[in-house]
């Protein structure tokens, strides 16, 4: 009975190396995302060139400011992936020797799951943030009430921020 037991402790051991598959996948969707976003800046520079060049058929004003803070979104969802990849492999198969020679602040310096999780929420909170923002972008105020509740959003906003800064300067 002990050799089986060995056995199967050796087999789950080594099923931890199941988690590869989603680091794998986690850095080629970061990756995606990164060509995604970059795409779209550029898509975004060359739009307004043509614009200023008397060439574009929309106007800048109307596009420029919200394509930008799409892009920024896209690059903090890709950062969500590396970061979860990354911490993942660091927890589950070894080490990153070249981590380990940033410090321990290193965002890719995990040293257990609510560590990767908070690391994780900070940077989705700050996109959802980004995401507040390119909606208030496009607001149109129908009523004095909403500019009422614009402001208390960004008041709850501004009040989330400040909480999560304290918190981090205690960790």
């Amino acid at each position: 009975m002990n050799q089986i037991e060995k056995k199967f402790e050796q087999f789950l051991w080594h099923s931890r190396f199941l988690v590869l598959i989603a680091v794998i996948a986690s850095l080629l969707g970061a990756l995606l995302l990164f060509v995604v976003g970059t795409l779209d800046i550029i898509s975004v520079a060359v739009s307004s060139v043509e614009y200023y060049l008397g060439k574009g058929d929309a106007d800048l004003h109307d596009f420029l400011v919200t394509d930008i803070i799409i892009a920024i979104d896209i690059y903090l969802i890709a950062v969500v992936l590396l970061i979860f990849g990354v911490g993942i492999y660091r927890l589950f198969v070894s080490t990153i020797d070249e981590s380990e020679q940033h410090g321990k602040n290193h965002p890719f310096n995990v040293q257990s799951f609510d560590e990767l999780k908070d690391k994780i929420v900070r940077v989705v909170i700050l996109a959802v943030i980004i995401e507040f923002f390119r909606a208030v972008v496009d607001i149109h105020f129908s009523t004095p009430l909403d500019a009422i509740y614009l402001a208390l959003s960004v008041l709850a906003l501004a009040a989330s921020l400040y909480l999560m800064g304290k918190s981090h300067k205690s960790s």
